[in-house]
């Protein structure tokens, strides 16, 4: 068959529907279950036409099957005919459509099924809600329609039972008394669309859009191709309205990937569209400045943005890659920059640090904590809120999301990340999908630091006399036996591929220049909060380098304790003593320790 231009194979049905076909001239009723809200499409006269399930049955059962008649029925509305007229719903005995009592409807349709003269089926739609009918009549409903799975009559040629189709968002909605160990009652489960079903909607739909006529026979066939790829997982009706969506905002047929890009973020605009080739350019000299001593993760991270600026994450696996834009896995010590890195990349991408979402992931070291990102199933505490994780993201896409310390997380945790490594895309408690395909993904580990012994004391693998090719050496041979070994999760490795980064020790030269930047936020401080110009003189200085420096085992943060001990609680004090006057400069001269605490020496200058 031919559609806009494409060649595709006549559609067969969809497994479920072919199922109720076989079934259909031995099973009287069918439970229909799962997707029960979505579209489907069906060729009719030449074209597919995307039908939700009860017209979609209607049809079927009338094109292939031959049925005369058939009617739903929805609680508080009543009939309504899907083929046929209303002279043949009379004649099988329906003949006040408006019927709305539950124990009235199903005697009459007792009645219709068990005609000889025409073929008819009843679907009963929003089955899940007859629940909130009178509990007495909903229980006398399906008393009668149970007794009628077993006196139904098999009518036509060749003979076939005139079928009733119940319509449950669940199979557990159902009473299992009714089904269990009755032959008589099909469950059918209905899933999302498969690659087919899109494939044809597609095809269906994509001619609709602006520019589709220009394209060539190639490259409508890549656009289609491209498309089905992008909207895996998703449903019928949301395919319907990506293409709506480019429409509405006059998408062409060449861009459809943006529409799809529309639709899942929530949002048009695009930071990644906005960023300016200068500026990622400029990357390594950005990230140096917050992020002192570790060139090989500056690197590293400023090639990751570039790569991401061409969306080409994951390319190489296929075209349409949702996956995140990029992934870094930053091992080292404590206090070297990690967390420091993660905030970097925030402000250089996103201009600001408050796309850094970050967890803590000790936080996360029980099983059932992975409710706390993703939210609680329904029916337990919580749910309404939904997850951490899953808000943060529907919050802002575009954003650095940070894990921190990862060896910590349960096991049972890292199943999320696969799903967001590999698909880009979580779902939520509550069903909700989310879309990290924006978002940068960003772990944090100490593993290879030190190792347990036997006696649950800690030894230092490597320290900070040891050369960075032996830290790095020893991290990354810790990193693989911890997920290969002792996770028994090498996936997880596939997963992150060679984007693990080991940051080296704070040493000497590198501690300096931190110290200086500490130094100088503090001035920053100082200036932008009281209009006050801070200056040391050497001595002072000297003497707060030296007791800063003195012990690195706790890198940058360690430096910043320090410095807090030694200068900005003692600057507090000599302020209050000194009260000077916005516009004056401070010059301290000296730094004291009487045994108890640090105390400075200053004037007013």
């Amino acid at each position: 068959m031919q559609s806009f231009g494409i060649i595709l194979p006549a559609m067969p049905l969809p497994r479920w529907a072919r199922e109720i076909g076989f079934y259909l001239p031995s099973i009287p009723q069918y439970v229909l279950f799962g997707n029960i809200y979505d579209v489907y499409p069906l060729e009719v006269e030449g074209r597919y036409v995307p039908y939700d399930l009860k017209n979609f049955l209607s049809n079927m059962l009338k094109l292939y099957e031959n049925f005369k008649v058939v009617l739903s029925y929805e609680p508080l509305f009543g009939f309504r005919l899907l083929s046929g007229s209303e002279e043949d719903a009379k004649s099988i005995g329906i003949s006040n459509l408006k019927e709305l009592s539950l124990v009235n409807t199903i005697k009459s349709v007792s009645e219709a099924v068990n005609n000889k003269e025409k073929t008819c089926a009843f679907i009963f739609d929003f089955s899940s809600r007859l629940q909130s009918v009178c509990q007495r009549e909903v229980e006398e409903f399906f008393y009668h329609a149970f007794r009628l799975c077993f006196s139904a009559i098999q009518v036509g040629n060749p003979a076939k039972y005139n079928p009733i189709f119940f319509l449950f968002e669940r199979d557990s909605d159902l009473p299992p008394w009714y089904y269990l160990n009755n032959p008589l009652v099909r469950l059918i489960s209905i899933s999302k669309p498969d690659v087919e079903i899109r494939r044809y909607l597609a095809q269906t739909l994509l001619g609709r859009l602006s520019g589709w006529n220009d394209l060539s026979e190639e490259e409508k066939k890549s656009t289609l191709d491209g498309f089905v790829d992008q909207t895996s997982g998703m449903y019928g009706r949301e395919v319907v309205s990506i293409v709506r969506l480019a429409i509405y905002n006059s998408i062409p047929a060449r861009e459809i990937n943006e529409a799809v890009r529309r639709y899942k973020i929530g949002v048009s605009e695009n930071p990644w569209a906005k960023l300016s080739r200068e500026k990622l350019e400029k990357a390594e000299e950005y990230l140096r400045k917050r992020v002192i001593g570790q060139e090989k993760a500056v690197l590293k991270s400023a090639s990751i943005l570039r790569r991401a600026y061409y969306n080409l994450s994951g390319a190489q696996f296929s075209r349409y890659s949702q996956r995140p834009k990029g992934v870094l896995f930053l091992a080292g010590p404590t206090g070297v920059g990690k967390t420091e890195l993660a905030k970097a990349i925030s402000e250089l991408i996103f201009g600001s640090e408050s796309s850094y979402i970050r967890f803590d992931m000790s936080e996360f070291s029980h099983e059932h904590t992975d409710q706390r990102l993703i939210g609680s199933p329904p029916g337990y505490v919580g749910y309404e809120q939904g997850g951490e994780l899953v808000n943060a993201i529907k919050q802002n896409p575009f954003s650095v999301v940070l894990f921190d310390e990862i060896e910590k997380a349960h096991p049972k945790i890292l199943d999320i990340f696969l799903q967001i490594l590999d698909d880009g895309r979580i779902t939520s408690g509550k069903g909700e999908t989310v879309y990290f395909s924006e978002a940068i993904i960003i772990f944090t580990s100490n593993l290879g630091i030190y190792e347990v012994l036997p006696d649950g004391t800690k030894r230092m693998r490597v320290t900070p006399d040891d050369p960075y090719e032996k830290v790095e050496e020893e991290v990354l041979q810790a990193i693989h036996d911890y997920f290969k070994y002792k996770l028994a999760r090498p996936e997880i490795l596939n997963r992150i591929g060679e984007n693990i980064v080991v940051f080296d020790f704070i040493r000497k030269d590198t501690a300096v220049g931190i110290l200086n930047k500490m130094l100088n936020n503090v001035k920053a401080k100082l200036w932008e909060e009281h209009r006050l110009t801070l200056e040391l003189e050497e001595s002072a200085f000297n003497t707060i380098k030296e007791a800063c420096l003195k012990d690195l085992s706790m890198g940058g943060r360690g430096i910043g304790n320090k410095l807090e001990e030694v200068l900005v609680t003692p600057l507090s004090n000599l302020l209050f003593r000194l009260s000077p006057k916005e516009g004056s400069k401070v010059l301290v001269k000296s730094l004291r320790h009487d045994g108890l605490s640090f105390s400075l020496e200053g004037v007013v200058a």
